[in-house]
């Protein structure tokens, strides 16, 4: 498992222009990120992909079709599993990916990701952030993918973890179509210091990033997860059975006291917090996998009175930016905060979704797009093997030891990287 020396970016930058002209009458009106695949906007699949690997606030650069980018923004939040704030700067003119990205300056972070608004590179993000992280003075780091023909992408050359050069798409030093190369995923991680180079006006692929590389500014970071880019009709036509295909994942359900952290019952503040041997190690496996992470716990002490709702939640964020702190997150949690001998009124009762009934993990199969069959819940309780029934789930009792060797059998025995 890294040590990464930088947790990730709570701001994610998407630049929505362009015109998509090779896809034809499809973005004659239409943004080319808004078009639908597998019955959902593109650009709300990139959207709730950040948000469970914990970004916070999404800020949309949008120039062609703007309101109907405004519309999607205020809409959208309701339907992610996970809360994100999202903005939209409106582009005060068309002025290229570098120009896009000056005007909206103002409003950028010290640290922040990009996407481009056409791709998906299912990576992990962390990963990245680490590595514009690990050495002074660069100014970002790209997620670059090795491909089999270079065909329509920009490329880049690769020397101990710089970019020592970076040919934009139709470059004369681009590698010939037909031959293998290392491209541009479209996925960075830049410092806000990256401003004082950009152009007013033109592209970042273009004219910032190749200058960028010769100076030795930018890292790249090599990866081989799942790429697709929607901008030509056969590849879009692809995406509509892809995307929804590798959304659908495997998941991990953890219960919390007794399997994340040390059982010191109702633990509900952090100095009460003891990981249990390999914890973070196990989620760090689980999204090296490329399978959901889950939490679903029973919280009795807030019904008890023993902590607050608002304790429970502080804890919670407490053990995320733990995890982030060793590149690992939690795609969502669910908790159970009633008991029917709750000393607080209005949650003494009988809950279904309280262990050992199924509700929590019924609820995170309606959210997320779940392969159920290959899922399991580790528990260290009889009520967490009965809830993983019960919803139809296979159960996994943990009895103590290293919990990370535990995951690493469980994904080995279902087929999953390790």
């Amino acid at each position: 498992m890294p040590t990464l020396s930088s947790p990730l970016p709570r701001q994610a930058v998407i630049l929505c222009g362009g015109l998509g002209t090779r896809l034809g009458p499809l973005t004659a009106q239409c943004p080319k990120p808004l078009l639908p695949v597998g019955g959902m906007p593109f650009l709300a699949v990139l959207i709730a992909e950040l948000a469970r690997q914990g970004v916070e606030r999404v800020l949309l650069l949008a120039a062609f079709a703007a309101d109907r980018i405004e519309a999607f923004a205020r809409d959208l939040p309701v339907s992610l599993p996970r809360p994100v704030g999202i903005e939209v700067a409106r582009e005060a003119r068309p002025a290229g990916t570098s120009g896009a990205l000056w005007q909206a300056r103002d409003r950028l972070d010290e640290r922040f990701l990009m996407l481009n608004g056409d791709s998906w590179f299912d990576i992990l993000l962390a990963d990245l952030a680490a590595a514009q992280a690990a050495r002074p003075g660069l100014l970002g780091a790209l997620a670059l993918r090795r491909v089999a023909e270079a065909g329509r992408y920009g490329t880049v050359r690769l020397e101990d973890g710089r970019l020592s050069a970076f040919a934009p798409r139709g470059a004369e030093t681009t590698v010939p179509e037909t031959r293998p190369a290392l491209i541009n995923g479209g996925v960075y991680c830049f410092s806000r210091g990256i401003v004082a180079h950009l152009v007013e006006e033109g592209s970042l692929e273009a004219e910032v990033l190749p200058r960028l590389a010769a100076e030795g500014l930018l890292a790249g970071l090599e990866q081989a997860g799942f790429f697709l880019d929607i901008g030509v009709p056969e590849d879009f036509e692809a995406a509509q059975r892809l995307v929804p295909a590798q959304r659908r994942r495997p998941a991990i359900v953890f219960d919390r006291d007794g399997v994340l952290n040390l059982d010191h019952g109702h633990v509900g503040h952090p100095d009460r917090l003891d990981w249990t041997e390999g914890a973070i190690a196990a989620v760090r496996r689980v999204n090296e996998a490329g399978w959901y992470a889950f939490v679903a716990t029973n919280q009795a002490g807030i019904a008890k009175g023993y902590y607050t709702e608002a304790d429970y939640l502080a804890l919670r964020a407490h053990m995320h930016r733990e995890l982030a702190a060793a590149g690992a997150h939690i795609d969502d949690e669910r908790h159970c905060s009633t008991h029917p001998d709750g000393r607080v009124p209005a949650l003494a009762m009988v809950s279904d979704r309280r262990k050992p009934g199924p509700g929590m993990l019924l609820e995170l199969k309606e959210r997320w797009p779940i392969d159920w069959a290959r899922s399991a819940m580790i528990g260290d309780k009889d009520s967490d093997m009965q809830a993983a029934r019960a919803a139809g789930l296979e159960g996994v009792l943990f009895t103590g030891g290293n919990l990370d060797l535990l995951v690493e059998r469980l994904l080995r025995s279902r087929g999953g990287p390790v």
